[in-house]
């Protein structure tokens, strides 16, 4: 049976921000969060797993998937905690669960630097960790006319399949349905406009003596084979955050929503079922 969801935009911090919500009349909402060059669609196959134990809200992080392509907006990780924190209270969510893919991860640790009582549990995929901000030359690069064209030349000479390939430990899951889903977004020329900003306002990832003050229960889940946010990174993550745990899947890259979904859903719900 074909889950119930409500879709659509809510105008918040500025921007249009685009939200799959699928109603549980569990109390208990996850919010899923993707990671950079992605969207809601790399969650396809773990939401309906979800779905069955709880509310989910799956929100389209601006600039990525059908939110806005703004080149005023500020897309920093600390803009980008904010707005996802508006967005959940305009829906009136208690205690959320957070839960955040690679740069999706990076945001939900802002979020809870931001607001450190905002979700008791929070779990992060691959997440982001430990990158330095963009060197200052990039940065005085993203201000100069047509460096949109420059980042538009750079993705399509990376390409959506090499990505994949990149990120996926099993190649064989790649498929028409894959690419184009993750190709979607980039028809849009606006994106690269965005993109162009977003290099400017990336302050980088939070350091250790931030990461040591989270006091929320963290579920660290990651791949083996992640080649873009190694294993190390998760196992020094497990040791900056005070109340964490770690779960290391064999034979899967980073992309692990594509790759584990069940394995995610079964890990999830143990770790929201304890204390």
């Amino acid at each position: 049976m074909k889950e119930s969801v409500l879709t659509g935009h809510h105008f918040v911090n500025g921007i249009n921000v685009y939200y799959e919500f699928y109603p549980n009349e569990n109390e208990k909402t996850v919010v899923l969060l993707h990671g950079f060059l992605s969207s809601t669609f790399t969650f396809r196959h773990l939401i309906p797993l979800l779905n069955r134990d709880f509310q989910v809200l799956s929100i389209d992080l601006p600039p990525f998937g059908r939110s806005d392509k703004s080149k005023r907006f500020i897309y920093s990780y600390q803009n980008l905690a904010r707005t996802v924190i508006q967005i959940i209270d305009y829906f009136g969510i208690k205690e959320p669960v957070l839960i955040g893919h690679s740069m999706g991860g990076q945001v939900v640790l802002n979020i809870l630097h931001l607001m450190p009582e905002f979700a008791e549990k929070v779990v992060l995929l691959s997440s982001s960790s430990y990158l330095k901000r963009q060197k200052w030359t990039l940065r005085m690069f993203s201000y100069f006319p047509f460096s949109h064209l420059f980042v538009k030349r750079w993705l399509a000479k990376t390409g959506i399949v090499k990505n994949l390939e990149e990120t996926l430990y099993n190649h064989s899951l790649i498929n028409n349905e894959m690419i184009e889903g993750y190709l979607q977004p980039f028809l849009q020329n606006k994106i690269f406009n965005a993109l162009t900003r977003m290099i400017r306002d990336w302050e980088g990832d939070l350091p250790s003596h931030v990461l040591n003050q989270i006091k929320s229960k963290c579920l660290l889940i990651w791949g083996e084979h992640d080649l873009s946010q190694p294993l190390h990174v998760g196992e020094r993550l497990k040791n900056d955050l005070a109340h964490s745990e770690l779960v290391v899947l064999e034979e899967t890259g980073h992309a692990i929503p594509e790759e584990k979904p069940l394995e995610i859903y079964e890990s999830i719900k143990k770790f929201l079922k304890e204390g």
